[in-house]
């Protein structure tokens, strides 16, 4: 138990700061000892009050016209997502996946250097919306989605409440899912119980200290949460594989 209390407590307090990346860091700590099955369906759990909270607190950033595209991508990519969890040896898709956020990191941050608003292109909407599903409904993953919604953005506020919009509406449609494929269990939803405190607290903590960052400083560590993610995807197999 003293894991799972360390994994939510620095999962969830990345989620108040940067508005995802929980999921990586709650894998990432807990992977070597419990199988993803084991893992995603406590982290759903977990992250579904979050999503509602950030959401709510950023109400007034959501842009529906960006959300609800995603969002019906996002639940078309759902659906093969869960089932490949549930069924399959998806090693290499998560290599192929975690090598794609790495790059996609790389060049935001070297983007940086001359920041100027990402285009909204229907095409890569399309790509990333699927993928991002597949990717969200085997493990929860939101990387590559974040990746995309920070192109489109303007700030800090408006890339959280975009963000935790589409992963509201997505941990609505998984929860039951994940019930129907009896991938979430009794032994699972006990167990977010007892870690929903500390949920909370390390929420609130990542939030608050947000809130004394500049602009900047929270879209550098954006970007450094979506290197990291791609790498923690990689080597995780790799060291899982070796």
């Amino acid at each position: 138990m003293f894991w799972w209390i360390v994994a939510t407590l620095a999962a969830f307090f990345i989620k108040g700061l940067c508005g995802f990346a929980n999921t990586l860091v709650f894998s990432a700590i807990l992977s070597f000892g419990s199988s993803n099955i084991n893992i995603t369906p406590v982290e759903v759990l977990l992250g579904f009050p979050t999503n509602l909270i950030l959401a709510w607190k950023e109400r007034k950033s959501i842009r529906w016209k960006l959300c609800i595209p995603l969002i019906v991508l996002i639940l078309a990519g759902n659906i093969p997502g869960i089932f490949l969890l549930k069924n399959a040896d998806a090693k290499s898709v998560k290599i192929f996946f975690g090598l794609v956020i790495v790059g996609i990191g790389v060049e935001m941050l070297l983007r940086e250097r001359r920041p100027q608003k990402g285009k909204e292109s229907r095409l890569v909407l399309l790509m990333v919306g699927i993928l991002s599903g597949i990717l969200s409904g085997m493990y929860g993953i939101g990387a590559m989605l974040a990746a995309y919604v920070s192109r489109v953005t303007k700030d800090s506020h408006s890339f959280k409440a975009n963000m935790c919009a589409v992963f509201l509406a997505e941990n609505i449609f998984r929860i039951p899912m994940y019930m129907a494929t009896g991938i979430l269990t009794p032994v699972a939803i006990k167990q977010a119980a007892l870690l929903f405190f500390v949920m909370l607290a390390g929420l609130f903590a990542g939030i608050k200290s947000s809130s004394l960052l500049d602009e900047k400083a929270v879209k550098t560590l954006v970007i450094l949460m979506l290197i990291l993610s791609g790498a923690a995807l990689v080597s995780g197999e790799l060291f899982a594989g070796g």
